[in-house]
Formats: structure tokens, C-alpha cells, sequence
């Protein structure tokens, strides 16, 4: 019951805004431009916050590469001592050390995919001429001319038999 009213409220709220766009088209346009406008500024803040993740993937990455080269010498120390189970277990270490980078790098691939996503998005939003606004209603009292009428065919008078 509660969200009957609330529906019937936003649908005459609707209404009342479409009907005063309507009547104030220069509003309308001025609207779109904010929408423009708050959509630039989100996906700049997008743009950041990307960037921000991917440096610190790159960051991730490197400590592993750098783990992985740690145990890759254990790994040998190990083998060269003799150690078989202890180089097989450094080994298994070292394998998932390397499914943990395969996994960052694709992390940081979606990230450069959604990066540029975020770049094509902003660069249309730039480039797209703004929209043109139609011409404002007449002053009060007035009246706006008529649309030009222009005949799509041929003109045939009534012919004088016709007439009652």
C-alpha cells in the first residue's frame, strides 16, 4: 500500500516535470548539459581510481616476481643439497606464486580494457557537438506562427459540378 502512493506521487511528479520541459525546452537543454557535465565528472573520478588500481596491481606484481625469484633459488639450493621433498615442495610454493601473477596480470588487463573504456567514453563526451535547443516559446499573450504548410502532390481545385 505504502508504495502505491509513492509510485502515483513519482508518476504525477513526472508529469508536472515533463509538462514544464515541454513548455521550457531552453530548461530541458539545460539539463542534458548538467547530465553531460555530472557524467564527465564521474568518469573522470573513474579514470583516477583505475589508475590508482593498476599501480598498485604493477606494485603486486612486482613483489611477486620478486617472491618467485626467491624461491626459484630455494628451490635450486635445494636440489643442489640434495632435498629432493624440500626442492618438490618449494616447487609446488614457486607454481602458485605464478597462477597468483597470471591471475594480476589478467586483473591488470580488465583494468587497461575498462581504462580505455573510460577514455572513449570521455573523449565523445568532448568531442559531441552540444545539442541544439528549439527555439523558445512566444511571450505570453502571443501566439506562435503557424508551421509552414507546403502540398505534397498536385493542386486540384474542386471542379464546378460539384457544388450543391
Amino acid at each position: 500500500m505504502s508504495s502505491s502512493w509513492l509510485e502515483e506521487l513519482e508518476a504525477r511528479l513526472d508529469q508536472q516535470l515533463e509538462g514544464f520541459l515541454r513548455t521550457n525546452p531552453q530548461q530541458e537543454e539545460l539539463l542534458r548539459e548538467q547530465a553531460a557535465r555530472d557524467r564527465q565528472r564521474q568518469l573522470l573520478a573513474e579514470r583516477v581510481r583505475l589508475r590508482q588500481q593498476a599501480q598498485e596491481q604493477r606494485r603486486e606484481l612486482l613483489r611477486l616476481a620478486e617472491e618467485i625469484r626467491q624461491w626459484q633459488e630455494r628451490t635450486g639450493r635445494a636440489r643442489a643439497a640434495g632435498a629432493e621433498d624440500l626442492a618438490g615442495r618449494a616447487e609446488q610454493h614457486v607454481t602458485g606464486l605464478m597462477d597468483q601473477g597470471r591471475h594480476r596480470w589478467r586483473a591488470l588487463a580488465d583494468l587497461g580494457q575498462r581504462f580505455a573504456g573510460v577514455e572513449q567514453e570521455l573523449a565523445e563526451l568532448t568531442t559531441r557537438p552540444p545539442p541544439r535547443a528549439p527555439p523558445p516559446p512566444p511571450p505570453e499573450g502571443r501566439r506562435a506562427p503557424p508551421p509552414t504548410w507546403r502540398p505534397t502532390g498536385p493542386i486540384s481545385r474542386p471542379s464546378r459540378s460539384c457544388r450543391s
